[in-house]
């Protein structure tokens, strides 16, 4: 038996996220800052369970002309 602690190196991005950034309006971080802040969520959280739900909930039309 070993006394040592064997500790496996971790791999970025190996637990099924990825980082990114993302420019969005002041208005739009705000309102989420307010929904993290009513919920007790992180930011990052409620912007993936944000995101997952607008996936989820949209469809692909016909071309929009302006």
């Amino acid at each position: 038996m070993s006394s040592k602690l064997l500790i496996t190196k971790k791999l970025r991005g190996d637990d099924g996220y990825r980082v990114f950034s993302v420019r969005l309006k002041t208005d739009t971080l705000e309102r989420i800052n307010a929904l993290a802040e009513d919920t007790g969520r992180t930011r990052n959280e409620l912007i993936g369970m944000l995101l997952d739900f607008a996936l989820e909930h949209s469809e692909v039309v016909g071309e929009q002309h302006n």
